[in-house]
């Protein structure tokens, strides 16, 4: 009676949730797209690409978790082998994407850290050069 709930079930919940990944893979692809198309498909801003990253990632969780139910009604050792072919591919993915974001987002803000200290480098460039200009005016 369980096994039967199970392998009747099982399946069905594993599709949801490998279709949810792909609705995530497909929307997110969209919204970045959309979002270069905007910025003249310049590419210079990396928080488009980080979330897009982190999207995919997301989607990868949902379909490793289908993967991983689908362990529970596994029948023979070709299934088992083929499944964990797939979890071990789409766990590396997972890291390597997890990898990707970590240094853009490292990169993102050393970007943004080095654009701040040019801008308070002008700031205070300006600010001694209207110094000195006021000096020489007053004398």
């Amino acid at each position: 009676m369980l096994e039967h709930l199970i392998s009747t079930l099982v399946p069905n919940i594993a599709h949801v949730l490998e279709l949810i990944g792909v609705f995530i893979i497909v929307f997110s692809a969209l919204i970045a797209f959309v979002k270069y198309a905007l910025r003249f498909f310049n590419f210079s801003d990396e928080t488009v690409k980080i979330e897009f990253s982190q999207a995919l990632a997301m989607a990868l969780e949902f379909k490793l978790g289908a993967e991983i139910l689908k362990t529970l009604v596994i029948r023979t050792i070709d299934e088992l082998i083929i499944l964990a072919s797939i979890v071990v591919l789409r766990a590396a993915l997972t890291l390597i994407i997890h990898w990707e974001i970590e240094s853009d987002s490292k990169r993102a803000n050393h970007f943004k850290e080095m654009k701040f200290a040019n801008k308070i480098k002008q700031v205070i460039e300006k600010n001694s050069h209207e110094d000195e200009n006021h000096e020489n005016h007053e004398n």
